[in-house]
């Protein structure tokens, strides 16, 4: 270890850096999501199996990694053997990838967070058209929270292949966001440090916050009973044991360098045994306490949907039939439909496509993920709360400490390795590098605020990693447990943390983890082959609703690209550190 490398201050620093950085928007928004589709509290049982079988060992095995080599993810793998210089170099270029989308996420928190302070929130009703007769008539199809969202905030195209001009106030949040990421790591460890305690802890206000607020709304207890309610046939499906190794493993962050950049800053004897643990089990912890608080926001909108739908049907059945005013209730609606319909059955069927059957349960399974639980449904059921300003100023505040602590670890995986290039970093000060990284990606991702933009973010986000990371995190272990070697590996933990470690971490490292990460793998590859990647979700503004649309000939090479060129890096790390080692020996 070169003397001159910094180090954390403390341990507590180190803790919070991981905390921030695995604890991201994937918790708030994909987690909940997952629990919706497979089962709600059902899927606790495989998610927590799966964080004790593959999510603490893979974390304490990067962990300890990083700490022993004292260097990023290039570096680390490379001292281990010259042949793995590739994985290191692959984590670089997938954390590249993914800052470059990443913070168009920040961006766009930004934006809301800049019209919350409106009243009321513009996303609250339908704007009026130019000629102020009518509502415009894209928001009266879909709702005015999709409508701000597709319309207002992306101004989205029709297809990807109408990738328009860029959407410059949207190129300005993104600008904004890359120059906060850059002041939280303009001196390395000595800023980060201090900033990972406001992006660790300040969510957790904000959570609390929304936990006590969302409790108090109608409806709440009819989200936190179907999440709590367990469907254990679910447990029988497959899918669900996937989807829950996935979401541990994403969701800690594993593959990507930036847990190897954090741990390479520890002093030599820290317990970073002791540290993964707590590490994995807040990060699950947060998962939990987060669908908590969204399951509570899904029962309040889904029961202020079902009494809106139930309020409708009555007034547009007590006008049509002349009923007397409250003969029509929630308790009686759907009899007296079929009575109507039996007696007057001419008249009903000519509002029948007016009617529809309103169900709260229907309400409740319908599932979101990604953004449009973020931006969609979060900011629907928040413009329906009493002082909507604060709580969506709350809300989005908690998504840019979520994202900009996410920022700060993928921003380490590319710069650690940098920094340890001895004649870049002698002749070139740090700022510089990380200036000129931010710049990079900044430049480049404002792809993403063109009007095909969230159709290129959407791809990137889907296909720039998942396979990549699988096989990187597979090469690691295998590296670590027979070309490293286990003995030699739990020597080295031995003298960092002051014991061997058990025959738990030994046989997961060695045997289970491997099986896992190689099943997910296979996984991945069938359902692709099964279901193929050749369709995407495009708006149509017309219907105001999302259509399937295939995509074309450039976003599947864009998506073939993006898979070759990060695996591609291992193998090929390999073959020149093979040719390099041959003409030595001529």
């Amino acid at each position: 270890m070169e003397k001159s490398r910094p180090l954390w201050d403390n341990h507590f620093q180190f803790v919070f850096a991981c905390i921030s950085y695995a604890v991201g928007l994937g918790n708030v928004w994909r987690f909940p999501y997952l629990c919706q589709m497979h089962g709600g509290g059902g899927f606790l049982i495989p998610y927590l199996i799966m964080l004790v079988v593959e999510g603490m060992p893979l974390l304490f095995l990067e962990l300890a990694v990083g700490q022993l080599m004292h260097q990023g993810s290039i570096g680390t793998w490379n001292a281990i053997s010259p042949y793995l210089c590739g994985v290191g170099i692959a984590s670089v270029v997938v954390s590249f990838f993914l800052s470059m989308y990443y913070n168009v996420i920040n961006g766009w928190a930004f934006w809301y967070l800049f019209h919350s302070f409106q009243d009321p929130l513009p996303w609250a009703s339908c704007p009026l058209n130019i000629n102020h007769t009518n509502y415009e008539e894209e928001c009266e199809k879909a709702t005015p929270t999709q409508y701000f969202w597709y319309r207002k905030t992306l101004n989205i195209s029709p297809s990807i292949e109408e990738s328009g001009s860029i959407q410059w106030e949207q190129a300005a949040c993104l600008i904004l966001a890359w120059l906060v990421v850059y002041l939280c790591i303009l001196r390395g460890t000595e800023y980060t440090g201090k900033v990972v305690y406001v992006t660790a802890i300040l969510p957790y206000i904000v959570l609390i916050i929304y936990l006590i607020r969302v409790l108090t709304l109608h409806g709440a207890t009819n989200g936190l009973r179907y999440m709590f309610t367990p469907k254990l046939e679910q447990l029988a499906n497959p899918k669900t044991w996937i989807n829950a190794a996935t979401q541990i493993f994403f969701s800690l962050g594993l593959g990507f360098g930036s847990l190897i950049a954090f741990a390479s800053y520890n002093d030599p004897n820290n317990n970073c045994e002791r540290h993964a643990i707590i590490v994995s089990l807040i990060n699950s912890a947060t998962s939990i306490f987060a669908s908590i608080v969204t399951f509570s926001i899904y029962g309040f909108k889904a029961t202020f949907n079902y009494k809106s739908c139930v309020n409708k049907m009555i007034l547009l059945l007590t006008n049509v039939f002349d009923l007397k005013e409250g003969l029509l209730t929630t308790e009686n609606l759907e009899n007296m439909k079929q009575y109507l319909a039996s007696v007057y059955p001419r008249k009903y069927a000519e509002v029948l496509p007016q009617i529809r059957n309103c169900s709260l349960e229907t309400e409740l399974d319908t599932a979101v993920q990604g953004t449009g639980l973020a931006f969609i449904v979060y900011s629907e059921a928040i413009k329906n709360m009493e002082f909507s300003q604060l709580y969506s100023v709350l809300y989005f505040v908690m998504l840019l400490l979520l994202g900009i602590g996410s920022m700060l670890g993928n921003t380490a995986a590319i710069l650690t390795p940098l920094t340890d290039i001895k004649f870049l970093s002698s002749h070139v000060p740090r700022e510089i590098i990380s200036g000129s990284v931010c710049i990079i990606n900044c430049v480049i991702g404002l792809i993403f605020t063109t009007r095909a933009g969230n159709y290129w973010f959407n791809i990137f986000n889907d296909y720039a990693a998942t396979l990549s990371l699988l096989l990187i995190v597979l090469v690691e272990t295998i590296a670590v447990c027979y070309i490293y070697g286990l003995k030699r590996f739990s020597k080295d933990l031995c003298v960092m943390i002051g014991h061997e470690p058990s025959w738990y971490w030994k046989v997961l490292w060695a045997f289970i983890s491997p099986i896992l990460i190689i099943s997910l793998f296979v996984f991945y590859i069938t359902d692709y082959i099964r279901t193929g990647i050749s369709q995407y979700q495009a708006w149509d503004a017309t219907e105001g609703q999302l259509v399937t649309k295939d995509y074309p000939r450039g976003g599947l090479a864009v998506i073939g690209l993006l898979v070759a060129s990060t695996s591609s890096c291992i193998p090929l790390g390999a073959l020149v550190t093979f040719i390099k080692l041959r003409r030595n020996r001529q």
